[in-house]
This record gives C-alpha cells, structure tokens and sequence, in this order.
C-alpha cells in the first residue's frame, strides 16, 4: 500500500453569527494515501467545501483533528480559473512561484515545460481570452502544478464548463494528475465523474455532512475517465452512490 499522506479524524465544524450556531459537519474521518485520487460528492450546503478549507488551513476546525504525515506543499484549485486577464498564460502560471519567491530558472523552465506537454505551447505568450473554457481549466491546474505541491485540493474544477467540454478536461486533468505522480482530493456534485476519476468516492450527507459511505472504485479495465464510464461496474457504483444521495428513482 501506498505511504498514508494525511489522515482526518472526528472533524467538526460549527459556524455562528449574533444569534445562533450551525453544525455544518459531524466526525469526519479518512485517510489519503500517495498518488490516490479521491472525490467527495454530497448536497449542496452539505460541508464538501468547508473540509478542502479546513485542510488547507484556511478555516480551523472546531473539533477532531486532521493531520499530515510530513511537510506537505498544497494546490488549490477553485471553481473559477481566476486567470488575470493581462498576464499572458506563462505569466498567470508563475503567480504562485513569484507569491512564494521561488522564481528562478529552473522553476520557470518546468512550468514552460508543463505548459508544452500538455498542449499549451502555442499559448504561452498569449493572453487568457484566447482560449476556451477548457483550455483556461488546463492552465489553472498548470499554475496549481508550478509549484510542485504534495497534495491537490480541488474545488469543483469543471462546474462552470458544457457537458462536452466537462468530459474533455476531466480527461486532461485526470492524465496531468497521474502523469504527474500527484495525490488528489476532489469535491464535486456529479456522481459520474466521480466515479470515473476517482480511487475513491467519499459520500457526504445533507446537513451536518457525516461520511455516509466511502467506496473503492475498482472498474474492470480502469483507465481514462471517459473510456471508465463505459465499465460493467460503473453503473454498480453509480446507483449505490445515487441512493446514499437521497435521490428517489
């Protein structure tokens, strides 16, 4: 088995304002292992969210503890690319390099490479509004992967794209994370990509999220995630994930 990178236990979360307090997650617990790819799926306002906060340090738990096996360097991927317009596509991917002043010849000639073996060559000195919502996905996972992080957190990353481009760039991600030998956390809302990205599939109830159930996907002739949704297992997982969700068939 691979090395465990992090394990969570019992993790909780309240938030308050003036008058009241809300548990917005209940004894969340997990492990994640090195090179392991794992989706979390769950309602909307069910905490999914809240958990990539909290391991990324951005918000402290209330209660239970989460803990990293050693010195780990984080990427987050958010819903939006956030690409700023008048940087050109290599400049919007040194952000995190120029943020962390780790900006040197080296660091800069991986992130040229990363862009020409991943198709964005051509692009490097043009600006985000060339490209198509794919393609803007693409360089924000780049620019997440510039600074060689141990971890990826990523945040519903194509949420915002058309059904046909969502399935090309959950592809393209999914190669980059396994060429890449990268360990991944995903939150996502759709059962089917998680499925057919994923190592594992963590379910989150409705409000307080609990871990309901956590899968091992294991398709027979595993391979990219547009060729896994046509596995003999896939529709197996599919359902049992769907009634874990609460969805009435």
């Amino acid at each position: 088995m691979s090395n465990k990178l992090l394990s969570v236990k019992n993790l909780e979360k309240y938030f308050h304002d003036k008058t009241s307090e809300t548990k917005a997650l209940d004894d969340i617990t997990f492990d994640l292992y090195e090179q392991e790819f794992i989706s979390i799926v769950g309602p909307s306002g069910c905490g999914k969210s809240t958990i990539l906060s909290i391991l990324s340090y951005l918000e402290d738990p209330s209660n239970g503890e989460f803990k990293y096996s050693k010195d780990i360097t984080i990427g987050y991927m958010l819903q939006d690319d956030s690409l700023f317009e008048w940087r050109t596509i290599l400049d919007n991917c040194l952000i995190g390099l120029e943020i962390n002043n780790n900006l040197n010849k080296e660091t800069k000639a991986y992130v040229i490479n990363l862009l020409k073996t991943y198709g964005l060559g051509d692009f490097i000195n043009k600006y985000p509004s060339s490209l198509s919502g794919g393609m803007r996905q693409r360089v924000a996972l780049i620019r997440t992967l510039a600074i060689n992080p141990d971890i990826l957190l990523l945040d519903e990353p194509m949420s915002k794209l058309d059904y046909q481009s969502r399935l090309a760039i959950s592809d393209d991600i999914y190669k980059i994370i396994k060429k890449e030998g990268k360990t991944a956390i995903m939150v996502t809302h759709d059962i089917s990509e998680a499925i057919s990205m994923s190592d594992k599939v963590i379910v989150i109830s409705k409000r307080p999220g609990k871990v309901k159930n956590i899968y091992n996907i294991k398709l027979s002739d595993k391979s990219t995630p547009i060729n896994n949704r046509k596995s003999k297992d896939f529709n197996k997982y599919f359902d049992m994930i769907w009634r874990d969700l609460d969805v009435h068939l």
